[in-house]
């Protein structure tokens, strides 16, 4: 007689279904997502960058700085499309901007890879601004599971980006013209992060950085680091908010708020952009939490530590508190 305690033995079949160990299952992969709107949306950016890099090709050139003598700087952009020509000038800028943007994202992509995390290819952004683009962003489809995990892959995307634009940028600072006065007959004045300033004390001694004449590529550099500086702000889920809650995540929620309004005032004061920029983070912090990892004990050792503070100093160099001033 069997003790079943007062319950129908389970069926014979049942208990002679064979069942696959632990160590064997895998969790069905996601799908993947169609290659062709990110390839249709890098053409786009290809297209709106070479638009914007023809008038700083074209500006070098003429030994001027950009936009000058245009009464609407942003009716220009539709100047190469009708002589297609110029777009060869915008070649230089384009192509230099697009590898910062692609190295900064395959950073990111890569850090994903390593650790087994789902992410999508790079989409580019491309848009009718003064730089062609609004950048470029991965999708993570997966959640990260540990903090050394999350610090790594919001750190690697900067720091990709950063290696490929200091080169750019020294080239561009090294070579570039020095022209007296070339920006007060400009309609768009562009400012002078940090490391422009260091470059051009560098290569051009005793001449006043607001004489410095670039050349495409040094001003798709220094675009490569205004994008570098808004992601590693520590704030949200930008790559700086995945290194902060990395670091200290019971503190991010108010790191992150402190860090918008901060920004909001210092859009108010200096550069209108730095404030919209301040109320979207601010939004976005408020609606979305950043989630949560796994495993948030584990510890951050010292090595990633510094390279945080690698990351502080990348930011130091990249921002500038007048990123563009439109007379």
């Amino acid at each position: 007689m069997n003790e079943t305690n007062g319950r129908t033995p389970p069926p014979v079949e049942i208990l002679d279904i064979p069942v696959a160990p632990a160590a064997e299952y895998r969790p069905p992969r996601p799908p993947r997502d169609p290659l062709w709107p990110a390839l249709a949306l890098f053409l786009l950016t290809v297209v709106s960058t070479l638009s914007v890099g023809a008038e700083f090709g074209l500006s070098y050139v003429q030994n001027r700085e950009p936009f000058s003598g245009y009464q609407d700087p942003f009716a220009m952009m539709l100047l190469p499309f009708q002589h297609p020509a110029l777009l060869a000038l915008g070649i230089p800028f384009s192509f230099t901007l697009l590898l910062i943007l692609f190295t900064h994202e395959m950073g990111h992509y890569v850090a994903c890879r390593i650790y087994g995390i789902d992410a999508s290819y790079p989409y580019f952004i491309p848009a009718p601004t003064l730089f062609g683009t609004f950048g470029a962003f991965i999708r993570i489809r997966s959640p990260i599971t540990t903090r050394r995990a999350l610090f790594d892959v919001g750190l690697a995307g900067p720091v990709a980006g950063f290696a490929v634009a200091l080169p750019a940028l020294a080239y561009g600072v090294a070579t570039s013209q020095t022209v007296p006065g070339a920006e007060e007959a400009s309609s768009v004045v562009f400012g002078h992060p940090l490391l422009v300033r260091l470059l051009c004390a560098q290569f051009h001694p005793h001449i006043d950085v607001t004489w410095l004449l670039l050349n495409p590529v040094g001003r798709a550099a220094m675009v490569g680091l205004l994008v570098t500086a808004m992601n590693l702000l520590p704030a949200w889920q930008l790559d700086g908010g995945h290194i902060m809650y990395s670091l200290t995540s019971e503190r991010h929620p108010r790191i992150s708020l402190a860090v918008a309004l901060l920004l909001v005032v210092v859009g108010i004061v200096t550069w209108h952009g730095w404030a919209v920029w301040g109320m979207i983070l601010l939004i976005l912090s408020l609606r979305f939490r950043h989630p949560p990892v796994y495993d948030p004990w584990q510890p951050i050792d010292p090595a990633r530590r510094m390279w945080a503070a690698i990351a502080l100093l990348i930011f130091v160099l990249s921002f500038t508190p007048w990123p563009v001033t439109l007379k």
